[in-house]
């Protein structure tokens, strides 16, 4: 059992810059590919980025791919998205995401255990 938690959303205004982090217990941490997602009102829940067990490995939704970096640190069992540049559209609830494939997924169904999400709101 893998327990998810998710910090650091919040209200910012056009063209700021946010990290949201992501603390895992239980499992060993290492043992899995990260992911996140996000999801708006109204809309599914939305691949945004993965890494793979190691972090060496990464790869991103077009819509963030140059503005956002998943990066994770297996010595403090967190997983981080920092967020720059960001737009209105990039406004939902972000989850995180653990999966037992260690080189990460696109794919909802892969992970295992999810977070309960944070909260990121941008403003215009």
């Amino acid at each position: 059992q893998v327990q998810l938690v998710e910090s650091g959303g919040g209200l910012v205004q056009a063209g700021d810059s946010l990290r949201v982090s992501c603390t895992a217990s239980g499992r060993t941490f290492s043992s899995y590919g990260m992911g996140w997602f996000r999801q708006a009102p109204g809309k599914e829940r939305e691949f945004v980025a993965t890494i793979n067990w190691s972090g060496f490995s990464t790869y991103y939704a077009d819509s963030v791919r140059g503005r956002f970096t998943i990066s994770r640190d297996n010595a403090k069992n967190t997983v981080y998205l920092q967020m720059n540049s960001l737009k209105p559209e990039d406004t939902a609830v972000y989850y995180c995401a653990a999966s037992s494939s260690v080189g990460g997924s696109v794919r909802r169904i892969d992970y295992d255990y999810w977070g309960r999400g944070t909260q990121v709101t941008v403003s215009s």
